[in-house]
């Protein structure tokens, strides 16, 4: 997969990949529009989103509703650091969810692609390149 980087303008920076963009912008004080999320933001958001996936798929394949159903992410950052240290996902549900599945819930979302890459992270290398102008 390739995903390639531009900046629109201003402090926005947008991913294009396949037939999608992903723009991304900061904050009044960090120096953008706040037009956007920032890349931290949806990068969180992910996780959340991956999860939800998964919690979706369980439910169709079983034929559970999933009205009432929703996952709450919650971060909590090292105050020394300012490192995110602790990722909880709350998966809610209705009162008329069974219990038997709850458990089985949560082992879905835990199959979240995103969770597992954060678990064991890639290696990441950074060159650059010369290329021609246009």
């Amino acid at each position: 997969m390739e995903i390639n980087v531009d900046f629109p303008g201003g402090a926005r920076v947008d991913a294009h990949f396949d037939q999608f963009t992903v723009k991304t912008d900061q904050s009044s004080m960090g120096g953008g529009e706040g037009s956007a999320p920032t890349p931290f933001a949806i990068f969180l958001s992910s996780l959340g989103t991956c999860a939800g996936i998964y919690v979706l798929g369980f439910c169709r394949q079983r034929g559970l509703a999933i009205d009432g159903i929703r996952i709450i992410q919650r971060m909590q950052t090292n105050p020394l650091t300012g490192m995110i240290g602790k990722i909880e996902l709350e998966i809610q549900v209705p009162p008329s969810f069974p219990e038997k599945y709850r458990p089985s819930l949560i082992k879905s979302a835990e199959l979240c692609a995103v969770k597992k890459h954060m678990e064991n992270p890639p290696k990441f290398e950074i060159i650059t390149r010369e290329v021609a102008s246009n």
